[in-house]
């Protein structure tokens, strides 16, 4: 038998308040445990929490950014379980009545397109930590983490594959970014996955009994994490085993995924109406107010470097990325406008210094003046492309100026034709047998005569001279 995999994801985003969702304590990450609570967000006895207002504006523009409904009227529940880490016995969260539903994500899968359904997006409040690491035969709770503003966006079962999985995530995790909601940082925790998947008969309309997955902090897992759900579930069902509805967790130095707990439905948690908050009211004039002011989203502005640029999907599918790196390359082809060009370099050569350094293109010390400055004397004739790479590379590593560097270094292209033939005579000289090989035919040597010439010269002949005068040269 044949199976289909069926995929729906849970995310969990840290809005980026600077205070918690129902108190003013910090959100600040990597403080010191239990630095950044009070009697609110501890869930001490007479204490009444008050809305970040800040939080649902957020939340607010990511609904309209997910495309999804908006209700006028929905109000916060109390979600009842018992957890070390959990001081009040429950959570904040929204239950029946979610500010946003029935919204939508379009996600490109290696060139195939499609729509995944999002079904609701909801407020709720952060629990605490439990730290195990260097603590012997004991656990302690930080709860500097209880009460920070996280939305949860639930998707629907569209997805199909793995693959589908992380595009779909990697979609949503670029425009939390761009709405400056949500850093998208996995590795701190403020932007967490839970994906469920089951298998069910080809054809079939029925859905398969779902295991829930937990402790995946990067894209990579996520994949390889399923990728051996999807085996272990599917070796199970033809063995005519049964798959058991449980949460289970990633092991990353093993790469299997292992048994946590059974997992709950909702009446579990025996939800009920948070008496202590009010029903949050949302104006059509609160929405309109903030839909103007959303910015040009990732879908959007990859379309528009295509059709305003003219440079390839793959190119703009890479440039949208990061918010940063697309606004670095806008401004760089304001200064320089040949997109393509700028492209590469950002593409092949930026990317690779930034990956090296781990550096974010907002902490890039290259301007995009300095590379459109390069790029000019290049046109100019003043440097060749090759040693272009090395006033790139010294640019990035000092910050200096493209023309302080190629004049301090003494690396302005040599274009003067006769110095040029001096150094082709000394490199014909030196390979008598190649020039005769060429000479009856050995065509593609040319090549090599080429790179020999350009090396002689330090990098720094003009390669279109180079050619000329060499070809010249040879077929006398």
């Amino acid at each position: 038998m044949q199976y289909e995999v069926v995929i729906g994801v849970e995310v969990h985003a840290q809005l980026l308040t600077e205070s918690k969702m129902f108190c003013g304590c910090s959100t600040r990450f990597g403080e010191r445990p239990n630095t950044q609570t009070c009697p609110v967000c501890l869930g001490l006895p007479g204490t009444l929490p008050v809305i970040n207002k800040k939080a649902v504006e957020m939340a607010i523009k990511t609904s309209l950014a997910t495309n999804c409904m908006i209700s006028a009227y929905n109000r916060f529940a109390r979600k009842n379980y018992f957890y070390p880490d959990l001081p009040k016995g429950y959570q904040v969260s929204q239950y029946e009545l979610p500010l946003g539903e029935n919204g939508f994500l379009d996600i490109d899968t290696d060139g195939i397109k499609k729509k995944i359904r999002i079904r609701r997006v909801h407020m709720e409040e952060d629990a605490g930590k439990n730290l195990h690491e260097d603590i012997a035969n004991a656990s302690h709770v930080d709860l500097n983490r209880a009460g920070v503003p996280l939305l949860e966006i639930v998707s629907e079962p569209d997805i199909r594959s793995p693959e589908e999985t992380v595009s779909y995530l990697k979609s949503l995790r670029d425009i939390l970014i761009y709405l400056e909601v949500c850093d998208g940082n996995m590795d701190e925790g403020s932007f967490r996955c839970e994906p469920n998947i089951s298998l069910r008969p080809a054809g079939s309309l029925e859905l398969g009994t779902k295991t829930e997955l937990k402790n995946i902090n990067s894209f990579k897992f996520v994949q390889k994490a399923l990728e051996y759900e999807v085996k272990r579930q599917e070796k199970t069902l033809r063995e005519g085993g049964r798959v058991i509805q449980e949460t289970r967790l990633w092991d990353t130095d093993r790469e299997v995924t292992e048994t946590m707990r059974s997992k709950e439905e909702a009446h579990d948690y025996r939800y009920f109406p948070e008496p202590d908050l009010a029903p949050i009211m949302i104006s059509r004039e609160w929405i309109e107010e903030i839909r103007s002011d959303l910015p040009e989203l990732p879908n959007a502005k990859r379309i528009r470097l295509v059709n305003q640029y003219g440079i390839p999907e793959y190119d703009a599918a890479l440039l949208i990325s990061s918010k940063g790196l697309a606004d670095y390359f806008e401004r760089c082809v304001s200064l320089y406008n040949q997109p393509k060009t700028v492209s590469n370099w950002i593409m092949v050569d930026l990317l690779r210094f930034l990956k090296a350094d781990s550096m974010a293109i907002e902490k890039c010390p290259l301007r995009p003046e300095q590379l459109a400055g390069m790029l000019k004397l290049i046109d100019k004739g003043t440097i060749s492309g090759k040693i272009a790479k090395t006033v790139f590379e010294e640019m990035y590593r000092t910050g200096k100026e493209p023309a302080t560097i190629v004049k301090e270094s003494g690396l302005t292209q040599i274009v003067d034709e006769s110095e040029i033939e001096r150094v082709i005579e000394g490199v014909i000289n030196s390979n008598p047998d190649k020039v005769e090989a060429y000479r009856k035919g050995k065509d593609k040597l040319f090549g090599f005569f080429v790179g020999e010439v350009m090396r002689a010269s330090g990098g720094k002949a003009n390669p279109a001279k180079v050619n000329d005068l060499l070809r010249k040269r040879l077929n006398r």
